[in-house]
């Protein structure tokens, strides 16, 4: 199995911890993978801006960079996303090579499920735990169940942390209300971002949340700033920091 490892920009520059932490889980599970150093943005801020033109070169440097691999791994659900879903504007229905990558484009706890899948994991993590389902994992990716839809779907994210030694979780008043960030919409409507992401970070201090996960950093970035700000004791970790503690990758 050839196996490359995508690390959107946000990730690379300010969360490289979070990569690593992907690479530690990787190893950890016996997956050799590969990091196409060509990669760059998947180009998904532009097109949020709607530059689209500037978007697409981008999108077929994605497509060039990753073809010949059997998976693209990428700890962003976001970033998944916008290869798998809309990339629809760049290439045509019919390029078997850009719908090729495409496919094999899978958000980390969709190659650990899907692929791996991976059961149990022997660990210790004895705390709190508040999961944050971003938008994109939710209602683009289905990476659990929405309150908007009657069907029910597996939680990924949770049920890979689910049976570490120690781990609780708290629980929410609303379990999949955006936080607010959004993008470029926490630049255009900063009030009404931080509002959003005030109120989600009230929602986890009342339910005695002591670390906040989320598959995706630009959620957790929004929050922790949030936190920060407001000096809240909430330890922030991406979930595969909690899975890379938790087994001493």
């Amino acid at each position: 199995m050839k196996v490359a490892l995508f690390i959107p920009c946000y990730v690379d520059q300010f969360y490289p911890q979070v990569g690593m932490a992907t690479v530690r889980v990787l190893e950890h599970f016996g997956v050799e993978h590969e990091f196409p150093e060509g990669q760059t943005c998947c180009g998904q801020p532009m097109a949020n801006s709607g530059c689209m033109p500037e978007a697409k070169p981008l999108a077929e440097k994605y497509i060039d960079v990753f073809d010949g691999y059997d998976h693209i791994v990428a700890p962003s659900g976001s970033c998944v996303s916008m290869v798998r879903h809309h990339y629809d504007a760049f290439f045509d229905s019919s390029d078997e090579k850009a719908n090729r990558v495409r496919e094999r484009t899978l958000e980390l706890t969709e190659f650990l499920c899907k692929v791996l899948k991976v059961g149990d994991i022997e660990g210790n993590f004895p705390h709190q735990v508040g999961i944050h389902q971003s938008c994109h994992g939710l209602r683009e990716l289905r990476l659990s169940s929405s309150s908007e839809v009657m069907t029910k779907r597996p939680d990924m994210l949770r049920g890979l942390l689910d049976n570490l030694n120690g781990i609780t979780f708290s629980k929410l008043q609303r379990n999949d209300e955006c936080c607010g960030f959004g993008g470029t919409f926490a630049v255009a409507e900063e009030a009404v971002s931080c509002m959003m992401g005030e109120d989600r970070i009230r929602d986890h201090l009342d339910s005695g949340t002591k670390v906040l996960t989320a598959g995706d950093m630009s959620c957790l970035m929004h929050l922790e700033g949030i936190i920060r700000r407001q000096k809240h004791d909430i330890r922030v970790m991406h979930f595969s920091e909690i899975l890379a503690e938790a087994i001493g990758a």
